[in-house]
């Protein structure tokens, strides 16, 4: 069964006739680790739904370097929401950590998408609902927890990130330099 076939019926209920239909709406791609789907300062036109692989979110901070704000995985979805909203140019870039298959939308098929199936205004909003708490949650991870229980709590929640995400990623995801995330996972070793 396709992967996204499923997502949907986690949240809402479709017939194989309607995801046919559904589906339709959307273009699958396959991209290349390290691919570049959308750079700073281009007008965010598209959202991504991971059936395989993994992205990310990131920017350049003051100092130059990657900040990556969000990452990914399957039956996930990434874009800049606030410059997708408005089609506005993006203060984020969004490239491709692993090779990975994707379904893109962007606003206007999104809105035909929505006309034509008012199941899936329900869908969306629970996504969105849930990315928005995950991002509280963060925002007071953040806040409140030093560098190394941030660390040890991310690791917890999500050891599979620790497998497969590069360090670096992981480093700068949790703003941390990689060196220190280093002296940290020896700390905890020993």
């Amino acid at each position: 069964m396709d992967t996204f076939k499923e997502h949907l019926n986690k949240f809402v209920k479709v017939s194989d006739e309607e995801y046919a239909s559904v589906r339709s709406f959307f273009k699958e791609m396959e991209v290349k680790k390290k691919q570049d789907l959308m750079l700073h300062g281009e007008i965010c036109r598209s959202m991504y739904f991971v059936m395989t692989g993994c992205l990310r979110k990131f920017f350049i901070n003051e100092k130059g370097s990657e900040q990556t704000t969000e990452f990914a995985i399957e039956n996930w979805w990434i874009t800049d929401t606030f410059a997708y909203e408005r089609q506005i140019p993006s203060d984020f870039s969004i490239q491709a950590v692993e090779r990975s298959s994707i379904l893109v939308i962007d606003l206007q098929q999104q809105e035909l998408l929505l006309q034509k199936h008012p199941v899936m205004e329900r869908y969306f909003r629970m996504i969105y609902q849930r990315a928005y708490a995950a991002s509280e949650r963060r925002i007071r991870y953040l806040y409140e927890m030093s560098r190394e229980e941030l660390y040890v709590h991310f690791s917890t929640l999500y050891p599979w990130f620790i497998q497969r995400i590069p360090q670096y990623l992981i480093a700068s995801f949790l703003n941390l330099t990689p060196e220190y995330l280093s002296e940290i996972r020896a700390k905890l070793r020993s």
